[in-house]
């Protein structure tokens, strides 16, 4: 998925759907399954194993096999998409009622990153980069704008910035949709691009 596809506010259902569309792009499957393939692997290859040893197996003990599967299965998916729902969940916060300010939301990435939580800093200091450039006139103001356009708009509107906004874009997308944790350097680059954006 490119990252135009992904909103910088959004709701429940366009974050889903984002999520979706991203996990699904083929650049993200490698020849070395992750933690999660290997597991599901070997789950199936045991299962595999029990069932090829059933042939004796009452119905009420694959019955319970079934369910204890199914069970695993649903705590594995829960998992994987908690993250995700809290991120929206506290998204909505900053976005939803209450329009910030450049200023405040460079002060909640501050405290966001003085308390270790450096992926909700990131995310904030790049919102503080979008309401920078709509606060001087370089973009318009519009709610659901994707982090691509975010880049290519304003990249547009200031070329001598436009490698530094996508390197921006791609962090806050890397870090909120592409699952990815944030770094120190990552936080840096996007606080570096907010010091360029208000020169």
């Amino acid at each position: 998925m490119a990252v135009s596809d992904v909103p910088v506010d959004l709701g429940r259902d366009e974050a889903r759907e984002a999520a979706v569309r991203e996990l699904s792009d083929p650049a993200y499957v490698s020849d070395d399954p992750n933690p999660l393939q290997r597991a599901i692997e070997w789950v199936l290859d045991r299962l595999g194993e029990l069932f090829a040893e059933a042939g004796g197996m009452s119905g009420l003990t694959a019955f319970t096999v079934v369910v204890a599967v199914l069970v695993l299965v649903v705590i594995i998916i829960r998992l994987r998409v908690g993250r995700t729902s809290r991120a929206l969940r506290s998204g909505d916060k900053v976005f939803g009622s209450t329009v910030m300010t450049a200023a405040e939301h460079r002060a909640a990435a501050e405290k966001a990153a003085a308390a270790g939580d450096l992926a909700e800093a990131v995310r904030e200091r790049f919102r503080a980069v979008v309401r920078e450039l709509e606060q001087r006139g370089v973009l318009d103001a519009r709610a659901g704008r994707t982090v691509d356009e975010v880049a290519f708009e304003a990249g547009t509107a200031l070329p001598v910035l436009a490698g530094d906004l996508r390197g921006a874009a791609v962090q806050f997308d890397d870090v909120w949709y592409g699952g990815r944790p944030a770094t120190v350097e990552g936080y840096e680059l996007v606080v570096a691009v907010d010091g360029k954006v208000r020169e």
